[in-house]
């Protein structure tokens, strides 16, 4: 499903110390099964442009629509996964992973088809009678998207799902949720900082200046698929296109001299 974001804007109101322009202009076209990454500065306005897909906070101006309908809030054919796992935790693995599906008014038996195939997908067979609290942070983050594939929305959101993983743990799980997404063929719009990540994820990575954001550069990533994680480090279009990436967000930043906030280093390599 398309996702298209036309003139987006966010003025945050702040009386005590002025308005806080968030986003300026954001024209923005994802196709169908497309997966695109939003990489900028910290504090830019990435994660604020994606909860305006997702129908969590109210453009200031501008518009989004989603398969050609306009967005005025969360609906079912958007699902997100964000960097805290947001997981239930009086609810088991299982319990977390079938809950959107009652929402939903699915029978127990569809429920408990659509949890284990899940289930099966993100490697977390045995383990459906656990706790969040009895789970590694990686396997929190399976569960967590897991419980978004389950609804099966059209689009996902995915706010630096794995910013709070080492980075052993993340390097398994990009690899995972490569392939997850190879064999779903979903929307992705992608929140990143880590330049490697978005390279090693996306059709194109989308760049964004300073706040208050617009979109710098849009980069298309014309490397083969499927990918793996030695054979793209090697690749020298890879390496051509991380320097490329890297320097844009240097251009990024804001003169240190001034005081103002830096760029987050992008991780493995950035």
């Amino acid at each position: 499903m398309e996702v298209q974001a036309r003139g987006v804007a966010k003025v945050f109101p702040n009386r005590r110390r002025g308005d806080v322009e968030a986003i300026a202009h954001v024209d923005m076209d994802v196709a169908p099964g497309e997966f695109v990454s939003i990489l900028g500065p910290s504090g830019c306005g990435k994660s604020t442009f994606l909860y305006i897909v997702g129908g969590f906070v109210e453009a200031t101006g501008g518009s989004v629509s989603v398969g050609g309908t306009p967005i005025t809030g969360p609906g079912p054919e958007r699902g997100i996964v964000f960097q805290e796992f947001a997981l239930f935790p009086w609810k088991t693995v299982h319990g977390n992973i079938t809950y959107g599906l009652a929402e939903q008014g699915l029978s127990r038996r569809e429920q408990q088809e659509r949890a284990e195939h899940y289930i099966h997908m993100v490697g977390l067979q045995g383990m459906e009678r656990l706790y969040p609290k009895e789970l590694s942070g990686g396997m929190k983050q399976r569960v967590a998207i897991a419980r978004t594939l389950a609804t099966d929305p059209d689009v996902l959101l995915m706010d630096e799902p794995l910013g709070a993983l080492d980075a052993q743990t993340r390097a398994e799980m990009q690899t995972e949720l490569s392939s997850i997404w190879e064999r779903t063929g979903k929307t992705v719009l992608f929140v990143t900082h880590a330049v490697e990540e978005a390279l090693f994820f996306s059709d194109r990575v989308v760049v964004f200046s300073q706040r208050p954001a617009r979109i710098k550069s849009v980069v298309d990533v014309e490397i083969p698929r499927p990918r793996d994680r030695k054979g793209i480090l090697r690749d020298p279009r890879f390496a051509e296109l991380h320097h490329h990436l890297w320097d844009l967000l240097h251009e990024t930043r804001p003169s240190t001299q001034t005081g103002a906030a830096t760029a987050e280093a992008p991780v493995d390599g950035g």
